[in-house]
């Protein structure tokens, strides 16, 4: 099941009594990638997902006959057509439920196009039958008698009992009697017209309703196959720095909105870097953590014709030897490297030309920001994630008057907190020799961290007006930014 064609999604979870698995929960599910069809195998150690696509064939039996060996407790598959979950109990017992798939609704509550195809032809067929009985001739025999009929039966019982001179006077009612019932047949048989012609309506409609329908079937069966761009017209191919079917991401893996921050990052780093630049560039990734950024940075300037070596730095050991793993499968090892240690301490050498930081958490993108000044970074480009330090110094001091309202919320001073934080950096690194600007780098759909702080080292020295702006800022709201204090620790070549 784990590698036929039907899987949909299987996840892999618990233990068993008294052993252990190496990872605490593993997620299968088929993806299709420009590369061709993959199956996407997703391993959390219980701190952070690793994620990889296996080629059909050989790779991917090894690897899910290595999930199958793991000691997992729980099983729970998915396929077309059936669901099946497989619990191990306490005695080592297996207990497997299987149940059939219900066919799949849509979002809006609607059968299937399919379904809703079989159905209207089904509703076609009552309707062709329902107007093969009500045909002129049987209609007229099944109808039950009218209200002329009805009248007439009193009218020839009075005939007998009356003389002859009142069946002289009934003559002309009985002519017009007769007059009204052939109208009455006449209007009868308009209304059978009439109702014809709407079943033959309504059949029609459902006829293009199925037409519809197949139509719609077909288009939706079209557009999972790739999409073709056509020249002027709407359906146009979304432009990507990186192609996402570049083999790189069949190696380092990554969710698609992963894929779109790297992309968005990318395109604010080719808008900052000059279209003119030449010769060797040394990049350094701060806190690259699994290294989306680090090799998509590494194959976009590369490309862009520049002799580039980057660095990535993170602090956990494994990852720096799983990451250089991956530079040695892509045959990058000579250019691409991994440090382990601090975004502070770690011992990068020669210093970097371009300074990269992606979600770095709380008070390290001001450890980022301070190694870059200190290695006199030409561009800086760091992404902040959250912001704990300063709202914990606007909860413990409160706010100056009259802005008590502020912070006085727990979410508005959280999001507070974020503006006067990135407000400050930005400010501290204008007082150190650059030009910064704070810009939204990625739509807050695909992640709720999407400012971007993008700095060019200019060598300008401060104005006074901009010196007394910083620190009347930071006086009023009395708090001390991480970012002042980490550079004034270790003075600064300017």
């Amino acid at each position: 099941m784990l590698l036929g064609a039907g899987l949909t999604r299987a996840v892999a979870a618990g233990r068993r009594r008294g052993q252990r698995p190496s990872v605490v929960r593993a997620e299968l599910r088929p993806v299709a990638l420009k590369a061709g069809s993959r199956l996407q195998i997703v391993t959390s150690d219980g701190a952070r997902p690793y994620t990889r696509n296996v080629s059909p064939g050989p790779e991917s039996d090894v690897a899910v006959e290595a999930l199958l060996a793991e000691p997992f407790g729980n099983w729970h598959v998915e396929t077309t057509d059936l669901t099946l979950q497989l619990r191990v109990t306490k005695s080592g017992e297996a207990q497997v439920h299987r149940k059939r798939t219900a066919p799949p609704v849509q979002a809006n509550g609607e059968q299937p196009a399919t379904q809703q195809q079989a159905a209207i032809t089904t509703q076609h067929q009552q309707a062709s039958t329902t107007q093969h009985q009500q045909q002129p001739g049987m209609t007229e025999r099944k109808q039950p008698a009218g209200p002329t009929e009805r009248h007439q039966q009193p009218a020839e019982a009075t005939q007998r009992q009356q003389p002859a001179e009142a069946t002289q006077r009934q003559q002309p009612a009985e002519a017009t009697e007769r007059q009204q019932a052939t109208g009455a047949t006449e209007r009868q048989q308009q209304a059978g017209s009439t109702t014809q012609g709407r079943q033959l309506a309504g059949t029609g409609e459902r006829q293009r309703q199925a037409a519809g329908v197949t139509e719609r079937w077909q288009q939706e069966s079209a557009s999972q196959q790739p999409a073709v761009a056509v020249p002027g017209g709407h359906d146009r191919a979304k432009a990507y720095l990186l192609d996402p079917g570049d083999p790189i991401f069949a190696e380092i893996g990554g969710s698609a909105a992963k894929r779109r921050q790297v992309d968005a990052f990318l395109r604010a780093l080719a808008a900052t870097l000059p279209g003119e630049l030449t010769g060797p560039l040394r990049v350094v990734d701060l806190g690259c953590g699994n290294a989306y950024l680090t090799f998509a940075a590494y194959r976009y300037l590369s490309q862009r014709g520049l002799d580039i070596e980057l660095v990535g730095v993170d602090v956990r050991e494994d990852q720096r030897r799983r990451n250089t793993e991956l530079a040695e499968r892509l045959g990058w090892a000579d250019r691409v490297r991994f440090v382990a240690g601090s975004i502070a301490d770690a011992v990068v050498e020669p210093a970097p030309d371009l300074v990269l930081a992606l979600h770095a958490c709380d008070t390290a993108t001001d450890e980022a920001l301070a190694r870059a000044v200190r290695w006199g970074a030409r561009w800086v480009l760091a992404a902040p994630c959250c912001h704990h330090d300063v709202a914990a110094q606007l909860r413990a001091g409160g706010a100056p008057a009259p802005y008590g309202l502020l912070t006085r919320q727990g979410i508005l001073r959280e999001r507070f907190a974020d503006v006067l934080t990135d407000a400050l950096r930005a400010g501290l690194l204008r007082l150190y020799g650059y030009r910064a600007e704070v810009v939204e780098f990625v739509d807050s759909a695909h992640t709720p961290r999407n400012l971007l702080i993008r700095a060019r080292r200019t060598g300008a020295a401060p104005t006074r007006d901009q010196q007394a702006e910083y620190r009347q800022l930071v006086e009023q709201w009395r708090v001390a930014p991480r970012l002042e204090t980490l550079l004034r620790q270790e003075p600064v070549d300017r």
